[in-house]
């Protein structure tokens, strides 16, 4: 089994002193190094912002893509090489904003993919500005007399969506971070897990003395049952979203994939290595 800092390659992530994406980035290695996967195996795929530069610091294979097109890119991957596991990460903006209706439908569609959102209540990569998750009254450049717009519930929405797994995780608890992400994995679907990491340098507002103050670990949560998601919906309503641990798991439920019934041998192995010369003249038709 690979330990977990040989996940790691010899980039230097470039974010801010304190920033919450160092945990997420070490619960990601952690879960891969304890569920043993091979680094050949495992695609980390991103959009835009600051949580999507994570794809250049893993020691596997990724794609850096386009700001809120990461899903779709992702989908295309499993659906080429299901045998690839493949983890998704965005930022609050990324998922929401821009990415909102691509959330929604890989949701609904259920492609066995994990789905990591960096959740920090602003956009740190352009400097500041308020988000779909920013609190009311949350004073930015884009809003310097206050947010007046109401932050999206965004697990409750994953629920009424379909979502088959939701959890939501805090970049400052590794351990429980490591066995929600383990779990995410484990699970035979679309896996959505919202990850609240606060940004040292942009929101002065929900820092990590505000989130321990805040949030609520589900474990401490008497008769709590993931598999009832009526239940799941109530809690997040009481604790104003502000609760973590697995939310909701929904057993033998079939995925895309296996309703789709693809071949049993994967599209990337039937793809053919081209000869010299005729990838030459492929690239030559271009000039």
């Amino acid at each position: 089994m690979a330990n977990a800092r040989e996940y790691k390659n010899a980039i230097q992530p470039n974010w801010c002193p304190g920033c919450g994406d160092f945990g997420i980035q070490m619960a990601i290695q952690e879960a891969a190094s304890k569920r043993n996967i091979p680094f050949e195996k495992l695609m980390l795929i991103s959009g835009i912002g600051c949580s999507s530069r994570i794809g250049g610091y893993l020691y596997c294979y990724g794609a850096h893509t386009t700001h809120g097109r990461a899903l779709p890119f992702a989908q295309g991957v499993k659906l080429a090489n299901r045998d690839l596991e493949v983890v998704v990460c965005s930022g609050d903006g990324d998922a929401y904003a821009i990415g909102m209706g691509h959330t929604i439908h890989a949701i609904k569609r259920n492609l066995n993919i994990t789905y990591i959102v960096f959740d920090n209540h602003v956009y740190g990569l352009t400097k500041g500005q308020t988000s779909p998750r920013s609190s009311l009254g949350f004073v930015t450049k884009t809003t310097p007399h206050g947010n007046v717009e109401t932050p999206l519930a965004v697990s409750s929405m994953a629920l009424a969506a379909g979502a088959g797994f939701v959890a939501q995780g805090y970049a400052l608890d590794r351990r429980g971070l490591v066995d929600i992400i383990m779990r995410g994995m484990d699970y035979q679907g679309f896996s959505f897990i919202n990850v609240f990491t606060p940004c040292v340098t942009y929101n002065k507002y929900n820092t990590y003395e505000w989130f321990k103050e805040h949030l609520t670990d589900v474990n401490d949560v008497a008769d709590y049952d993931p598999a009832d998601k009526a239940r799941a919906l109530t809690l997040l309503n009481e604790r104003e979203g502000l609760i973590t641990g697995v939310l909701y798991e929904e057993k033998d439920r079939p995925s895309y994939e296996d309703l789709i019934h693809l071949a049993e041998e994967p599209l990337a192995a039937k793809v053919e290595t081209i000869n010299e010369k005729t990838f030459t003249d492929f690239i030559a038709a271009f000039r």
